[in-house]
């Protein structure tokens, strides 16, 4: 039987506890588990059985998230790690070699740009980052050593929407895969597999927990990639000497690059999630689809009434008529255009500082995806690293504001921006 998202969202990855018949998933506080045997030891170490050796790489826990969040995109298999940034770097883990680099979208979150730009230029990685919205840019940006495509779903904070059956033909015709973070759609409003995409990565910590308490991330794989057509991906389709030597592709199938993250990724980076973690993010989940149909439907009333008002520029949500990607939008999320953007507020910089400071429901915070309603100046925090260029490509120029819409109601969400734009404008 084929089952529903929302029956999916509840009980995907879990069944009743065998031991004691607990309903709701245990938080198997555990570091190792006992081996039957000797036997059955190296049948775990050599991935002919699966199993749990030691909570760095599997707990049971965790492996219900993971199971829970493949089956809600689609997916073959995913691992669950420490964060959002975390998963980014998982994802790349067995597809990159020193010399080698991801062509990326120049629209994602500040905070990713840094890490492509930088952090992974000490692995001996590169990116490059050009305008997704061209298909062209991107081809011509690729080269002999790139080894995959990244874009968001839906741009933070900007709300671009990318095309993903667009940017997944480039793919594919360079034989590359495409990583999509879907945070801000969820597979609630996306499915990037159904797209083209061959690896999903998500912060858990936003609308999949959804009530602001974890930090963890999550590496989803199609399982539909063909490691095996050229040699540019020897971690997983040639003999890996960080694993004895052992071929996951030819030995695991689709679900090589899901052992070879708990394998050697997990064993190695160490970057794992905490099983109270992911218990939290397991309950969150299962409210994941009441809360998305509330998060949209509040985000577009704000985003209309913002524009109409006179002390705004202009408004980014793709729900709008006026935005570039209205049209997209309806494609590629047709459930709606999630619940994050950005607006001008008239009187540039001081009067975002301003804005920020009067807001009185929403929570100033460096966070998005949470139940309450957020907001964030992104040119002086979360993007403030950047030149003013690579700002005003990610859509967080210095008189823009970043609202991240909760599900309250909304009368009480626009007359809370009510009050604080006419303290900003005044």
């Amino acid at each position: 039987m084929t089952l529903g998202f929302n029956t999916l969202a509840i009980h995907a990855g879990a069944e009743p506890d065998p031991a004691t018949g607990a309903r709701q998933v245990p938080i198997y506080q555990t570091t190792a588990y006992v081996f039957r045997d000797a036997d059955h030891a190296a049948k775990l170490f050599n991935l002919q059985e699966v199993g749990y050796i030691y909570s760095r790489l599997t707990n049971p826990t965790v492996a219900a998230l993971a199971n829970r969040v493949a089956a809600l995109e689609g997916g073959a298999g995913a691992v669950c790690c420490s964060s959002g940034h975390a998963a980014q770097i998982m994802a790349l883990f067995p597809l990159m070699q020193p010399g080698t680099n991801v062509v990326a979208s120049n629209k994602l979150y500040g905070g990713t740009i840094q890490q492509f730009n930088n952090t992974i230029r000490k692995f001996g990685w590169s990116a490059k980052l050009v305008d997704f919205d061209d298909p062209k840019a991107i081809a011509a940006a690729i080269d002999d050593n790139t080894r995959a495509l990244f874009c968001e779903t839906i741009c933070n904070p900007g709300g671009a929407v990318s095309d993903l059956d667009a940017i997944a033909r480039v793919a594919n015709q360079h034989g590359l895969p495409l990583i999509v973070d879907n945070t801000t759609a969820t597979p609630f409003l996306c499915r990037p597999i159904e797209h083209g995409a061959t690896l999903v990565v998500h912060s858990a910590t936003k609308y999949l927990t959804g009530n602001g308490t974890v930090t963890g991330g999550v590496v989803v794989d199609s399982g539909k990639f063909d490691w095996s057509a050229s040699g540019n991906f020897p971690s997983l389709a040639a003999p890996e000497p960080a694993y004895h030597g052992l071929n996951f592709h030819a030995a695991l199938g689709a679900m090589a690059f899901t052992f070879h993250s708990i394998a050697v990724g997990l064993r190695d980076l160490g970057m794992t999630m905490n099983p109270q973690g992911a218990h939290y993010t397991l309950m969150g989940i299962e409210t994941l689809p009441l809360r998305m149909e509330r998060h949209v439907q509040n985000a577009q009333a704000v985003a209309e009434w913002l524009e109409a008002d006179p002390r705004v520029d202009f408004v980014t949500y793709p729900g709008l008529k006026s935005s570039p990607y209205h049209n997209l939008a309806k494609m590629i999320v047709p459930g709606g255009a999630g619940a994050l953007f950005t607006f001008a507020v008239k009187g540039g910089y001081d009067a975002c500082v301003k804005l920020v400071d009067h807001l009185k429901l929403f929570s100033h915070v460096a966070n998005l995806g949470d139940t309450r309603s957020l907001v964030i100046h992104s040119a002086s925090t979360t993007h403030r690293q950047l030149s003013d260029e690579q700002r005003a490509a990610a859509g967080a120029s210095s008189n823009v504001v970043r609202l991240s819409i909760g599900i309250e109601d909304v009368r009480d969400i626009i007359a809370d921006l009510d009050q604080a734009l006419t303290a900003a404008t005044a």
